[in-house]
């Protein structure tokens, strides 16, 4: 039981972070940070595409928590695998960065400028260029003008978002509605297996993901101060 207490008071902001987004997942207020991951799904696809010499084509979103990515060449194995398990690696990066460093303030900037170059470069249609020109202009000014907690906050939201939403999509999406043509139905036409066999192993990797980053993000009380100016010292 002191453990127990122990823990709770070293971690009850996150805590109590994660009661809020899980309480209001279905909300208009967790609608943004859906979309935001769902954009971090897409541009994990394509970033993979580009890695393994191919060309992206386009990138688009819609407020329905949809995405697609148009590309040309490149690993179709690991591009097609890339969308959960991205989304899930940059989301547990972003948390550790935010619980184990204090880089929060340069990486939420080098977030922002990555967002609009894929925006510049890549998205055409109007909601997906407003929400990721307008994601990557709120992620400088909030490098530019508030504090290094105010940036380790963003940091987290978005990484435990990231961690909530891609073991739950990937159930959705590939388990519970194997009918979809998700990347799991895409990966089992190409290669062999079944929908459900990749959702499977992508979800007890994910599982598995989120169990080792909390397991070294918690090491010590991640509680961020609460105390102090929140915009940025000149």
């Amino acid at each position: 039981m002191r453990k127990l207490w122990t823990f709770f008071l070293g971690h009850w902001q996150l805590l109590g972070l994660t009661l809020a987004v899980a309480l209001l997942w279905h909300t208009d207020f967790v609608l943004p940070l859906r979309v935001l991951t769902v954009f971090l799904h897409e541009l994990s696809h394509a970033i993979t595409v580009l890695a393994t010499g191919g060309e992206v084509l386009s990138l688009t979103l819609n407020p329905n928590e949809g995405g697609l990515v148009m590309a040309r060449g490149g690993s179709r194995f690991l591009s097609l695998s890339a969308g959960y398990l991205g989304t899930l690696v940059i989301g547990s990066a972003l948390f550790l960065i935010a619980l184990r460093t204090h880089w929060d303030r340069t990486v939420v900037g080098l977030f922002g400028i990555v967002t609009l170059l894929v925006a510049a470069f890549y998205v055409r249609d109007l909601f997906a260029l407003a929400f990721v020109t307008g994601t990557g202009l709120a992620m400088l000014a909030s490098e530019r003008y508030f504090s290094l907690q105010i940036n380790d906050m963003v940091l987290r939201t978005i990484g435990l978002t990231s961690m909530i939403y891609a073991p739950l999509d990937i159930f959705d999406d590939t388990i519970a509605r194997a009918h979809l043509r998700s990347d799991a139905r895409m990966l089992a036409e190409e290669f062999g297996g079944t929908t459900m066999m990749w959702g499977g192993m992508w979800l007890l990797i994910s599982l598995a993901a989120i169990g080792l980053t909390l397991r070294f993000g918690l090491v010590r009380p991640s509680n961020i101060a609460l105390r102090g100016p929140y915009l940025r010292s000149r």
